[in-house]
């Protein structure tokens, strides 16, 4: 990519930050190589696998068991520059042959939690295997069992070792998650986050976009809301910014350096955080209030029975479900709220802003107006 370049591709070059693979990709990958033994009897060292944008990683195996019936590999996890906490965790998939017509069922294993509340991507009881992972690891397998023949019914067990000690570190316990970690990723990468280089990148973005004369702007809070925004104004790359957590250090910037109109996108969680007046979405830095969103479901109307619930549910999302059932638009009270957080932080500048927010899936939940200084739309 050329040095005029902008979008997310260019702000990570410009960081000269490591990016490393996701939990979901080296599970993908161990379970691919363990599928592979159990079939032809040699496990592939190093294991290759596609990821959702056509990268084609190659993961080194760190454990290979084969048994009757049974086949288990292991990949360390490299997260590159990010300070993930399950860098260097061995992640592990153990395949099991089922009867036709099965399908792939997943199981936790040691060190992988299992939910235990609503609110989350996955129904209670499933083991923490994210959809985007699961999908991963169902095409590599049907790729697998289409190249030896087989018809693809097996059961896969996802382990990491010390997952359930890693855990404590994380968010899992307080979510429901009990046992061990969730094995996550959308893009099957880490983008790894150092606040001060990630905030330069942001500014050289919005430079770069401004030198190029665009004139609207999406701050984007991850590849899913990045795809929604595209699909959604057809914007090109450099008019991109992978604002990640950093809320405030676009529009602080953007403050100072206008563009006449920018929108703001990214998951529903996150952005309640922005609508409460968190400038960094980080989780170690701002957690989602689900009273501050109790209180926006009683002024759309939301009775005093929803509002508990709204209150007492176990994260943003279950919040969002049940105002959604009862008729209650809480996605776009989040996005408006957010909205006008983005205008007092901007200080009256020149800039008209809108927000986005979308659920894990990149689906639009909640929508604002554009607005720009003095509430004119």
């Amino acid at each position: 990519m050329g040095e005029a370049a902008g979008g997310r591709a260019a702000q990570l070059k410009h960081t000269g930050l490591r990016p490393g693979w996701t939990t979901g990709a080296c599970a993908t990958a161990a379970a691919t190589a363990a599928y592979t033994a159990l079939l032809s009897g040699a496990f592939p060292d190093p294991v290759t696998i596609t990821l959702p944008r056509g990268q084609t990683p190659a993961f080194a195996l760190a454990v290979e068991e084969l048994a009757a019936g049974t086949a288990e590999a292991g990949v360390v996890k490299d997260a590159g520059d990010d300070p993930d906490v399950t860098h260097g965790a061995l992640v592990r998939a153990r395949v099991r042959a089922l009867p036709a017509g099965a399908g792939v069922v997943f199981r936790a294993g040691p060190g992988v939690g299992t939910v235990t509340r609503p609110g989350l991507p996955l129904e209670v009881g499933e083991p923490a295997i994210n959809p985007v992972p699961r999908r991963l690891i169902r095409e590599h397998l049907a790729e697998v069992a289409a190249a030896y023949g087989a018809a693809g019914d097996v059961e896969v067990t996802v382990s990491v070792d010390d997952g359930e000690e890693l855990a404590r570190s994380t968010w899992n316990p307080r979510l429901g998650i009990l046992g061990g970690l969730s094995v996550l990723g959308t893009t099957g990468i880490v983008v790894p986050y150092s606040c001060s280089a990630w905030i330069d990148s942001i500014r050289r973005g919005v430079d770069v976009a401004r030198a190029a004369g665009r004139t609207h702007l999406a701050g984007c809070t991850g590849s899913t809301s990045e795809k929604t925004v595209t699909a959604l104004y057809g914007l090109p790359q450099d008019a991109l910014l992978d604002m990640g957590d950093f809320a405030g250090a676009v529009l602080k910037y953007v403050r100072r350096h206008p563009v006449e109109r920018l929108t703001v996108c990214g998951g529903f969680a996150k952005l309640s955080k922005l609508a409460a007046g968190h400038l960094d979405l980080h989780s170690a830095r701002s957690q989602v209030d689900k009273g501050f969103l109790a209180e926006l479901a009683r002024t759309a109307g939301a009775g005093a029975a929803l509002v508990a619930r709204v209150a007492a549910a176990n994260t943003g999302l279950a919040a969002l479900q049940l105002c959604a059932a009862a008729g209650v638009p809480l996605g776009d009270l989040v996005a408006a709220t957010a909205r006008d957080q983005a205008l007092a932080v901007l200080r009256g500048a020149p800039v008209a802003v809108d927000v986005v927010c979308v659920d894990r899936a990149g689906t639009v939940v909640g929508r604002s107006a554009v607005r720009g200084p003095g509430g004119a739309d």
